[in-house]
């Protein structure tokens, strides 16, 4: 039970449907397209939507989509791989060539083909209740209209000036007076509101194939990209079959590579082999996280690319024999000395949406423009600001996850489903760039291992291991009570450049008819319930 005397938030309950996002207006929004009878489908895509608009810094039409749907419960759980590609021209031979040793940020090689327009299209069209324009509608009048500036945004915004300085369309679309706006002041965005009105009423290839396409190429050609209008018609998404894992007597479901979520399975996987302590912050249960997500992500950073183009060895990264391995390698006492070497990024920033409707469809869907505010690139014309996924590829000779031709990054957003006793119990997911694999398995841990209710354990103070190395991120309510620590056993503990990844999950009640849900206040968002 909540302790109503200390600061905090109480879980969100509902019976007909319920929605869970890291802005509030995104969520008001979903559960408006939910009592207007849109499904979660519809719900989740006008949240995200939204989110592009008044959140623009985490997403977008810019950015990548990946979704796990569950029509009625199933445990059939469908899984959509929205994911860009580069153009065909880039391949590592031309960067080498041209001397480009490492992919910029606020480069337009760091830009691959959007693939959020394309995915929202197709799961409205297969899946969803109403026109793609009505889906679209609330965050084309706040577009429009204008939106106040919250907390987290204004936030997001102070870091990144330097970044948004650099582009004149972002510059003046973003900042006041070249500095972050104040919390409350009010931001419109009225030619993305036209993007998106056209794409509501002529479809995605308004997007793909049209003056949109037309000036976000002349823009990024402008800039050195090697983009074409034939790239940009050639987006295109699928659905893949999903990834599985069992844990503590439920399957946690993930899309596959080429995103990171074989990873948080390989963690959950390698947890299953310890017993825990009582007390969900135990230094040796945190220890253990730690470790297994070091090895885990040791084995992503070596192996994980798209696997169209390389042989991506899913079955041995889930195996059984493998989690033994790994979780052998663990000692309480001290860290784990020796891991590979591999090249990274850092931190990104992402939106997580969670919907069910009164039908138990249930959406779990993350769409991302990767590191906060993206590339910094917007088009002038359009108002499209673009991702920089393509710094997550390698221009190594022979790593998997090197860049070529129509192939896709290395991703690291991953939504996630949990099922029971063969229904979906709960659409979740973690955002945070690189720490979502390990915020998946640290949240489900503290679920399944400790009980704890959704907010509870979303509420937790977090940590994440820098991959590669023995620096341990940890927010203050860790290192106060734990630094010295995990210092003795090897560790180096430092505070994070921000909060901690971001989390919502909804839990669907199947004895109750109820649904109960969680979100973080380490974002500005809610759940609603009605």
């Amino acid at each position: 039970m909540r302790d109503f005397e200390s600061p905090g938030r109480s879980i969100a309950t509902g019976k007909n449907g319920m929605a869970a996002t890291s802005h509030t207006t995104a969520t008001a929004i979903a559960v408006d397209i939910l009592r207007s009878g849109g499904n979660a489908v519809d719900a989740a895509i006008a949240a995200c939507a939204v989110q592009g608009v008044v959140e623009a810094g985490s997403t977008g039409i810019g950015g990548d989509c990946f979704a796990l749907i569950s029509l009625g419960g199933s445990e059939n759980i469908l899984a959509y791989n929205g994911s860009g590609r580069p153009p065909i021209a880039a391949t590592a031979e031309w960067y080498q060539r041209e001397g480009v040793r490492a992919i910029e940020r606020n480069s337009p090689h760091a830009v691959t083909i959007p693939g959020a327009v394309e995915a929202w299209s197709r799961l409205i069209g297969d899946h969803g209740r109403l026109p793609l324009a009505d889906v679209l509608a609330p965050a084309i009048g706040l577009a429009k209209d204008g939106y106040a500036i919250s907390p987290r945004v204004a936030h997001d915004v102070g870091n990144q000036t330097d970044l948004l300085k650099r582009d004149p369309t972002a510059r003046r679309t973003f900042l006041c007076g070249d500095q972050a706006p104040a919390v409350g002041s009010i931001q419109r965005q009225p030619a993305l509101a036209d993007t998106l009105t056209t794409i509501g009423r002529d479809g995605p290839d308004a997007f793909y194939r049209g003056e949109i396409a037309a000036d976000m190429v002349t823009y990024l050609r402008s800039l050195g990209g090697l983009h074409t209008l034939d790239d940009f018609a050639g987006a295109k998404g699928e659905y893949v079959a999903p990834i599985k894992a069992e844990f503590r007597g439920r399957t946690i479901y993930e899309c596959p590579p080429n995103g990171q979520g074989v990873v948080a399975l390989m963690i959950l996987k390698i947890l299953s082999r310890f017993n825990v302590r009582p007390d969900p912050l135990d230094l040796d249960n945190l220890h253990i996280e730690i470790e297994a997500t070091r090895l885990a992500y040791a084995a992503r950073d070596a192996l994980l690319a798209d696997p169209a183009t390389s042989d991506v060895p899913t079955d041995y990264l889930l195996s059984d024999r493998l989690a033994d391995d790994l979780a052998a390698k663990i000692d309480v006492a001290r860290a784990i000395e020796a891991l590979p070497s591999f090249e990274t990024v850092a931190h990104s920033d992402t939106v997580y949406i969670a919907v069910v409707d009164k039908d138990r469809n249930a959406v779990s869907l993350i769409n991302s423009i990767f590191h906060p505010y993206g590339s910094g690139l917007v088009s002038p014309m359009s108002g499209v600001l673009f991702h920089n996924r393509g710094q997550s590829f390698s221009l190594t000779e022979g790593h998997p996850n090197r860049i070529a031709p129509g192939k896709r990054p290395m991703h690291t957003i991953i939504p996630g489903m949990a099922a029971e006793k063969g229904r979906v119990c709960m659409p979740f997911g973690v955002m945070g760039g690189h720490y979502q694999a390990m915020g998946h398995a640290h949240l489900l841990a503290k679920l399944f291992d400790h009980g704890l209710d959704l907010q509870s354990a979303i509420d937790l103070p977090r940590l994440f291991p820098l991959p590669g190395t023995n620096v341990v991120e940890a927010e203050a309510r860790l290192r106060q009570r734990h630094g010295a620590a995990l210092e003795a056993r090897g560790f180096k503990v430092k505070p994070p450049n921000w909060a901690i990844g971001g989390a919502q999950a909804i839990w669907i009640d199947w004895e109750r008819g109820s649904l109960i849900g969680g979100s973080d206040g380490r974002k500005d968002g809610c759940a609603i319930g009605f």
